[in-house]
This record gives C-alpha cells, sequence and structure tokens, in this order.
C-alpha cells in the first residue's frame, strides 16, 4: 500500500472539513478543495433524489467495493 502525505482535519479551512470518522477522505488533504467536492458528489449521490432507494444505493455501492476488493 502507498504512503500519501495527507493535511489532518484540524488543519484543513473549516469550509473544507466534512465529516470523516473511518478518514477514508483524508487522502484528499492533498488538496483540501477537493475533500468537500469528493463528499458533496457521495452526498448528492447517496442521499439526493435519483430512481433508486437509499438501501439500492448502498448495495450498488457495497459490490462495487467488493469487487474492487476494497477492505473498508
Amino acid at each position: 500500500m502507498a504512503f500519501i502525505r495527507y493535511i489532518p482535519a484540524d488543519e484543513l479551512s473549516p469550509d473544507d472539513r466534512v465529516p470523516d470518522e473511518d478518514h477514508i477522505l483524508a487522502i484528499h488533504g492533498i488538496h483540501p478543495r477537493v475533500i468537500r467536492l469528493h463528499y458533496d458528489l457521495y452526498a448528492e449521490l447517496m442521499h439526493g433524489p435519483g430512481p433508486l432507494r437509499r438501501t439500492e444505493r448502498e448495495m450498488v455501492a457495497v459490490l462495487v467495493s467488493a469487487l474492487n476488493q476494497c477492505h473498508y
């Protein structure tokens, strides 16, 4: 696994901070504005209006993560 330096959340501008208890988005700290954009995209895709229910969206995400061998 590669080591990529990131900026800790407490060093980010308050405008760029997002909920990230599992530190999954922290890697975007090398470009702090990307954290906010990534989170906003996630929130829109998972919680915004669309043809799939939330549980269906979660099932798609779990399947894609499994296929990509993601362990989080």
